[in-house]
């Protein structure tokens, strides 16, 4: 295979993939469906590959295309990653910076920082990515990263802001109806929130939970954000930052204060490590977002509270 592929066929792949139908992906893409009908074409014919195979239900994607779509993602990513960077070229603190982080560090804290960012920054744009998986920075998923974990990448640039406490809490009503374990096996006649699929960070923080484990949660939930929500409405005792526990710089509408259960017997201090990829460093726009990043989640972790 001589032939160089253009990235529109991969781009069509990859809307094929993930609506299922040629219309479908040619509505996502904004462009027409014979268009993408003809690059799938070009594409199995330059591959020698069958990508996708046609049934009642829509294009079923064969092994080939499964295999090829994590390569297509990173061109995705690459594409974007170019984009962001050529739109803020040359015009100060201007265009596109793509952030990613936890869902509760990315609803609970980051909305007053990056509300004061871009009212200090009109002509900044910033994507901001939630998700619990950690993001390749070095593929250009995100620009900037929030994470609970050192960076093990030379290429990045890091900084630790400090640590976040994490324990048990529960509502006050909740604690009023059930009353407040004094024991770690009272904790069995309690409602307990946590994950049900667990993923590599939970399973090396699960070494701090002391016997709790995913049969042990009578609510599961993978989302941190739908855990946080349970806990605060009165469903159960589950794992809460301190700072958010005390209602310290909520991104969202104020709750009252939650209730600290077993102290001394569950408490887990993560490091919070901003991270940006060494390719920006010359960047106004990147250079200012993860400096408010840095003083903002600074302040959060301050004041006197781990």
């Amino acid at each position: 295979m001589d032939t160089s592929i253009g990235w529109e066929l991969y781009r069509s792949l990859l809307g094929v993939l993930r609506e299922g139908s040629l219309s479908g992906a040619a509505r996502a893409l904004g462009i027409a469906q014979p268009t993408v009908g003809r690059h799938i074409t070009a594409l199995e014919e330059t591959l020698g590959l069958v990508l996708f195979t046609r049934t009642q239900a829509g294009l079923l994607p064969t092994e080939a295309a499964l295999a090829l779509q994590v390569h297509a993602e990173e061109m995705e990513s690459s594409a974007a990653a170019l984009e962001r960077t050529a739109a803020s070229r040359g015009k100060g603190v201007s265009g596109v910076v793509r952030v990613t982080a936890s869902e509760v560090v990315g609803v609970e804290t980051l909305p007053p920082i990056i509300a004061s960012l871009c009212a200090n920054y009109p002509g900044l744009k910033i994507e901001l990515a939630l998700t619990d998986r950690t993001q390749d920075l070095l593929q250009r998923e995100a620009d900037i990263a929030v994470r609970m974990v050192r960076p093990a990448q030379d290429q990045l640039i890091a900084r630790q802001v400090g640590q976040v406490e994490v324990g048990l809490h529960a509502s006050a009503d909740y604690l009023q109806r059930r009353g407040t374990p004094t024991s770690v096996a009272q904790l069995t006649e309690h409602c307990l929130i946590g994950f049900d699929q667990p993923t590599p960070f939970i399973r090396e923080v699960a070494k701090s939970m002391r016997g709790l484990d995913r049969e042990s949660f009578s609510l599961r939930a993978d989302s941190s954000v739908a855990q946080l929500a349970l806990i605060r409405c009165g469903a159960g005792i589950g794992f809460c930052q301190v700072p958010l526990a005390r209602g310290v710089a909520s991104g969202t509408v104020a709750s009252p204060p939650l209730v600290r259960v077993l102290p001394e017997f569950y408490t887990l201090k993560l490091d919070i490590w901003i991270t940006m990829h060494e390719g920006l460093r010359n960047s106004p726009s990147a250079k200012a977002t993860f400096d408010a990043l840095v003083l903002g989640m600074e302040k959060y972790l301050g004041a006197g509270l781990l």
